[in-house]
């Protein structure tokens, strides 16, 4: 297995993008609005696509702006359906994300023969095409430190989401915990659901071109969902989350490899990112402190008393 400079810089964009999704997936997980993050990574695409046929350029201020007003609308969208519509959230989720993103694709396939877009790209991500575009933070005459651009726009992302929660941390808690404690203590729980949406919106937005829509819902779950099983303290699950986000970006590349070796064809670092992080859920489920084995154990350790003695 050959293993270059280049897998290090994957791995530094796919472990700062796991954990910036990580960190808002956590209260979407304890909100039981998961799924959310998959609504509003799927509804950005019409914000991408509007934003290019109106200028015709794939400059990062356009697609930012276009993908984070599609974000947030949908939240918005969501939150109508559900309060004047009386849908079912799930329900009102799906009626948001699928009709926003066959929007996107129409619109796609419209800019398709004026601005360079690629619906392959915006699901897949160029992960493995990061190392290519560099950016020189520092230089000498005998030394110079280089990463790659997108690491640099994830970065700013995890530290603004850190930053966020680290300041609202008492709100978000009481809001995903108790919204009825929340709104008697004087919190907003309905601005701490917005300024969540937001938090995702702008992840995705941030981490569309590199990693693609697919890392982008993984991440915003399965960790959070994999560290639940593990423990149920907060701090402790945030701490896990961004452990295990970290190592399914690192174990996710090494496996990325090792198709070639067994006689198959190539597959994405981000499609084994994501695959890593599922295995590891699959372990926690079956192994953590209340996993299926030790469940098991126990009802097989449990006495068996016969009512007929």
């Amino acid at each position: 297995m050959s293993w270059n400079a280049n897998d290090f810089y994957i791995i530094l964009v796919g472990g700062l993008c796991a954990m910036a999704c990580a960190l808002p997936g956590i209260f979407l997980l304890l909100r039981r609005m998961s799924m959310m993050g998959d609504a509003i990574s799927h509804a950005v695409l019409p914000g991408l696509a509007i934003a290019f046929l109106i200028s015709e350029s794939r400059a990062n201020i356009w697609m930012f702006l276009g993908a984070a007003i599609a974000g947030i609308l949908t939240a918005l969208f969501t939150q109508w359906i559900i309060r004047f519509g009386k849908v079912e959230r799930g329900a009102a989720m799906g009626i948001v994300f699928t009709t926003l993103f066959a929007i996107g694709l129409v619109l796609i396939r419209k800019a398709a023969d004026h601005v360079d877009l690629d619906a392959g790209c915006v699901l897949y991500g160029a992960l493995e095409y990061t190392p290519l575009n560099m950016v020189t933070l520092f230089e000498n005459e005998r030394s110079f430190l280089a990463v790659p651009r997108a690491a640099l726009i994830i970065g700013a992302t995890l530290i603004f989401n850190a930053l966020i929660i680290v300041l609202f941390y008492k709100e978000f808690k009481l809001a995903a915990f108790d919204p009825g404690l929340a709104e008697a203590q004087g919190f907003r729980p309905q601005l701490m659901h917005y300024l969540l949406m937001t938090m995702v919106a702008v992840t995705t937005v941030a981490a569309f071109e590199a990693v693609g829509s697919i890392i982008v819902i993984a991440m915003l779950i399965v960790p959070p969902a994999t560290a639940f099983l593990l423990t149920r303290n907060l701090p402790s699950l945030i701490i896990v989350s961004l452990i295990l986000a970290v190592l399914s970006a690192v174990l996710g590349q090494i496996a990325s490899h090792l198709p070639p070796l067994l006689g198959f064809p190539d597959t994405t670092s981000s499609g084994m990112m994501a695959t890593t992080a599922g295995f590891l859920f699959l372990l926690a489920w079956l192994f953590g402190p209340e996993g299926l084995i030790k469940k098991q154990s126990k009802q097989l350790e449990a006495p068996n008393f016969d009512c007929a003695d």
